[in-house]
């Protein structure tokens, strides 16, 4: 696997990467989380990802054999919905990686690089947000990973459960 800078110019492979999450979401019953449609229906997903690049998040994409298998983006302050820390940080706004490549460990791979931007940058706390509901998957995921679970949130109308978990050194 080789992770390398992303741009604009990844938006339909991460577009690709979300529709193959969304179709196997939608299989596992797991509809609460990104609702049902795929991501290359609903523009404003990319619309998204560009807002954030347009902001300074930093885009990478993970591949193995020259193909997209996953994408991390980071910045040094969290969703609008999220309470920024009170100390330097650097927070994980999108991890994905292709069902295609299932136990290959993508994501943690993606994780482990972004906790060595941080490093790299002397930021000593790596933070992210996720999806709290359905079975709390997601959530032990993050765990898994050497995070540790802080505040929880929602998100509009329907009450969306998030939670916000940390990696500090």
């Amino acid at each position: 696997m080789r992770i390398r800078p992303g741009g604009a110019a990844d938006l339909p492979a991460i577009t690709a990467i979300g529709d193959e999450i969304m179709e196997w979401f939608v299989s596992i019953g797991n509809t609460g989380q990104w609702g049902t449609e795929p991501w290359s229906r609903n523009p404003q997903r990319q619309e998204r990802i560009q807002a954030q690049l347009d902001e300074g998040a930093e885009l990478w994409i993970a591949e193995v054999d020259g193909s997209p298998a996953g994408v991390l983006a980071t910045h040094s302050v969290p969703h609008e919905y999220i309470e920024p820390a009170a100390e330097p940080e650097l927070f994980i706004r999108l991890l994905l990686s292709s069902p295609r490549y299932a136990g290959q460990k993508i994501g943690s791979e993606l994780l482990a690089f972004a906790r060595a931007r941080a490093e790299d940058k002397g930021v000593r706390l790596l933070r992210v947000d996720c999806y709290a509901g359905g079975t709390g998957d997601l959530v032990r995921y993050y765990e898994r990973n050497g995070f540790t679970r802080t505040e929880t949130f929602t998100v509009g109308p329907q009450n969306w459960p998030g939670q916000v978990l940390e990696q500090r050194w």
